[in-house]
């Protein structure tokens, strides 16, 4: 069973999170090719060789979709923008259709008193722009910042929330030194670059929506509990490596101007020239800092090059993605990340979930694993709340069953399934119980 929404504070405001890619079916409406379609469209990328083209078909669903949220009694719906669907060559033209979609979407979450909170990027980078170097390219802050100007332009004035860029770590790392998101890359030099990259985009972005008047802007990281696989000296030298390209580099690229000592040992000779001098930008002032979180890592070093190390099979029981279920690594860097960078600033819970098999029978959909997880990682909240982090929302990841980037359709997240054959939504015992936690007390 959840905890209620009497059991945390008054103010205290519940969501459920999606992305654009990964629901709306992006070959449709106008929008333009992404980094992600042509990463899928080449074998041995994607599960199956599956794409967003369709997804959820959420471009023509969303009425249906809204009222699911609604339905359930969260406050808040965090949605994301494509770039491509807005801005179909990155650059220039806009397509109507595509801003209209997002016009209409927003419209319809205010009509059904659900408060848009807005993360500009996801992931899909328009292919003209990756052609030019993506995010390697010192010019991707100021394409960001005309992508941002269109968006303010339309919707600024009904948002409740922005944050320019979802997880810069998957942006950054994941995607251009592990190789294992689009572009694909496994390069060093293109990871230090497009790590700083996606942070001076995100102040560029920032200083966009501020200059049009936007309020209640933040910054969304991902972290990962970082546990040393044994004591020996050399592993803990890992997991402080580990814990520093992948929790504290962006954090403290935002708050405190300067990038870990242990990433920059081998960064230093490929960051782009006067990277320097960008964190003025990169500094921006946020009224709130998210945080996306899932599972830890237990790291033991090996030989070969930098990193030197690698990940070790944990003993706590797993979700579908193979993660290990560590709640406490929630409450853990809530209290960490309040401490040592944001201090007062009003912390949110931004992802949160699980990949689990549906059990589904005479119509109903049981997932009593993914109502455990979130009933423990809601008191994980509980706890940090207590040791006084200044936590104001949690959002449940994912509203449904989507496209898992290179896992395809196959790992199931959402509280509603699909059926990727006829597209029909069926609200999970995790949504019900949801809708139960929700209604009582509120």
């Amino acid at each position: 069973m959840l905890p209620k929404r009497a059991d945390f504070p008054k103010d205290f405001q519940f969501g459920v999170a999606t992305s654009s890619y990964q629901i709306e079916g992006h070959a449709q409406g106008g929008a333009g090719s992404t980094h992600w379609d042509t990463f899928a469209a080449t074998p041995g990328n994607v599960v199956r060789a599956e794409n967003g083209d369709l997804a959820c078909d959420h471009y023509n669903r969303w009425e249906e979709d809204l009222d699911l949220i609604a339905g359930a009694g969260f406050d808040l719906y965090r949605f994301s923008t494509s770039w491509a669907r807005v801005m179909p060559e990155g650059r220039g033209a806009v397509n109507a259709q595509g801003l209209d979609f997002y016009d209409r979407l927003v419209d319809g979450m205010l009509e059904r008193g659900l408060k848009p909170a807005l993360t500009l990027y996801h992931w899909e980078l328009p292919s003209t722009l990756a052609a030019l170097g993506g995010w390697q390219n010192r010019d991707i802050a100021g394409w960001f910042g005309d992508f941002t100007q269109v968006i303010a332009d339309r919707l600024g004035d009904r948002l409740w929330s922005a944050a320019p860029i979802n997880e810069p770590w998957c942006v950054g790392w994941l995607s251009h030194f592990l190789g294992h998101h689009a572009p694909g890359l496994r390069d060093i030099r293109a990871t230090a670059h497009a790590m700083h990259h996606v942070l001076l985009a995100h102040g560029t972005a920032t200083q966009v929506m501020r200059s049009n008047g936007m309020t209640n802007l933040g910054a969304v990281c991902n972290f990962e509990a970082a546990l040393p696989a044994d004591d020996s000296p050399e592993t803990q030298a890992a997991t402080r490596l580990y814990d520093a390209y992948y929790n504290r580099f962006f954090v403290e690229g935002i708050f405190k101007g300067a990038y870990p000592d242990e990433v920059m040992e081998s960064f230093a000779p490929h960051m782009p020239k006067g990277w320097q001098d960008d964190f003025a930008t990169i500094q921006t002032p946020l009224d709130w800092f998210g945080l996306n979180y899932y599972t830890c890592k237990r790291i033991a070093p090996c030989g070969g090059a930098w990193p030197a190390h690698h990940e070790v099979e944990g003993p706590l029981p797993k979700t579908a993605m193979g993660w290990e279920i560590y709640p406490q690594g929630l409450s853990d860097f809530l209290t960490r990340v309040a401490r040592d960078y944001t201090g007062d600033l009003p912390l949110y819970v931004t992802e949160n979930g699980m990949a689990s098999p549906d059990q589904v029978s005479a119509g109903a959909v049981h997932d009593p694993a993914r109502i455990a997880y979130y009933a423990d990682h809601l008191k994980a909240v509980q706890t940090a709340i207590t040791n006084g982090a200044p936590v104001k929302g949690y959002m449940a990841w994912s509203l449904m069953d989507n496209y898992e980037w290179a896992l395809g359709y196959e790992k199931r997240f959402g509280l509603v399934h699909v059926d990727f054959e006829t597209l029909q939504r069926t609200p999970k015992a995790s949504y019900l119980a949801w809708k139960n936690a929700l209604r009582t007390g509120s």
